[in-house]
């Protein structure tokens, strides 16, 4: 009897345990106090300048099962441009998750911090890849100016997916690579261009023809869990950077996680070359909402807003040789050497797009690096900024702190949630 009791006690605990979990993942999120900024210390200071443990907000994914939980990744850490390549400020830093959750207060929480590995384990850092391992051809130095080497495991990440098995899926900017980390950060595989010396699964060749500093700067996964969708964040230079005239298309790659098959789409920007595309977030399996964003702040002319776009109706461009380095090409020519009339004729059709929100009409807002989305459900979205570790280049390669003009208060990464039609 005393058995059967025990038993019975145990499974009403659990029971009672699940219903508590049940109740944490469908209860409603208080997000009454955002905006709100992550909390910060510094990481160093260089000539004076303080650069803050920031950069959270490059990519943002909400967490695959419990509701009010999300991760935010860095790019590859505090920069400036320097001669040919970048000062790397931090030589040593690691890109980086965040986890964290709003809390029953509606305060941001951080749960931990995963810091990105290659696969025997070892951090890795923000340094550009080799030749031939995904380089784009930037030189990296210190902050005093001297040359540094490189990483082949080296990621400038951009976005972020949590899938649900607990594992993450990171673009980036050098191979583009699409990496797959374990839960606890460290590399399962590495998807690149055909030719990048890396994994075994490819991407199109193509896409090395990203400009640098300008690869693939969203990624998200559709909702049937089977396809990452991937955002080049503008125009490539293909076939040459002289050649390439249409500076308003850039593409996105779709990746079949079983199978390894690739299409291409194009997307049509508003602004030209110097605007980004960034990151991407899905609303169904061909359904997605995607960041459209200039360089500039809010009160000073910025361009800050997110359109819901369609697949269904594009034209896959992958062409039927993706070892091609310029890819498919019509009349002879890469697609970013045709106008969209010469596309058009052609039977090319773009995705199809519409305005879902402007952040600066809307919210009045004023960050210039508009980078992270998640779609949390009932028209809400949240979005997330690249504070840039709370500096940028002060014309010489030095550093010196990144001022918000409307609040003259040093930017920093940010929770917003926002209505969108």
């Amino acid at each position: 009897m005393k058995k059967l009791l025990l038993s019975a006690l145990v499974m009403t605990a659990l029971l009672s345990c699940n219903k508590d979990d049940d109740n944490v993942n469908n209860q409603d999120v208080n997000y009454s106090k955002l905006p709100q900024e992550f909390p910060f210390s510094k990481m160093a200071t260089i000539n004076g300048v303080d650069v803050i443990n920031g950069g959270f907000g490059s990519g943002a994914a909400a967490h695959p099962s419990r509701k009010g939980e999300f991760y935010v990744i860095t790019d590859r850490g505090p920069n400036t441009d320097y001669l040919n390549g970048k000062k790397f400020l931090t030589p040593n830093f690691t890109p980086t998750i965040m986890h964290f959750k709003i809390n029953a207060e509606g305060n941001v929480e951080v749960i931990k911090y995963i810091k990105l590995k290659n696969p025997s384990g070892q951090p890795i850092t923000g340094l550009p890849n080799p030749v031939g391992m995904g380089s784009t051809g930037e030189v990296a130095y210190d902050a005093t100016g001297t040359v540094l080497g490189t990483d082949n495991y080296g990621l400038d990440s951009e976005s972020i997916v949590a899938a649900p098995d607990g594992t993450f899926w990171v673009s980036d900017e050098y191979g583009p690579h699409i990496v797959h980390y374990s839960a606890e950060g460290v590399e399962m595989e590495r998807i690149s261009p055909i030719g990048v010396n890396t994994g075994t699964r490819k991407l199109p060749a193509v896409l090395a023809k990203r400009r640098a500093n300008r690869g693939m700067e969203g990624l998200c996964m559709t909702p049937d869990g089977k396809t990452l969708v991937g955002t080049i964040q503008s125009m490539m230079l293909v076939p040459t950077k002289a050649l390439a005239t249409n500076t308003t298309l850039t593409r996105i790659v779709t990746f079949d996680i079983a199978t390894g098959q690739t299409k291409q789409y194009l997307y049509k920007q508003d602004g030209g070359a110097s605007d980004s595309v960034c990151d991407i977030t899905a609303l169904g399996n061909n359904e997605f909402l995607v960041i459209e964003r200039d360089g500039n702040f809010g009160t000073q002319g910025g361009v800050k807003k997110v359109y819901r776009i369609n697949l269904s109706n594009a034209s896959d461009v992958n062409g039927t040789d993706i070892a091609a380095v310029d890819g498919m090409k019509v009349n002879g020519k890469a697609l970013e050497q045709c106008s969209w009339d010469e596309l058009t004729n052609a039977g090319i059709k773009p995705v199809t797009k519409k305005l879902a929100v402007d952040l600066v009409a809307k919210l009045g807002y004023e960050h210039d690096k508009f980078e992270g989305i998640v779609y949390l459900g009932n028209n809400k979205l949240a979005v997330f900024n690249d504070d840039d570790f709370g500096v940028v280049d002060d014309g010489s390669g030095n550093p010196k702190e990144k001022i918000l003009p409307k609040t003259g208060k040093v930017d920093k990464g940010t929770m917003y949630v926002v209505d969108i039609q």
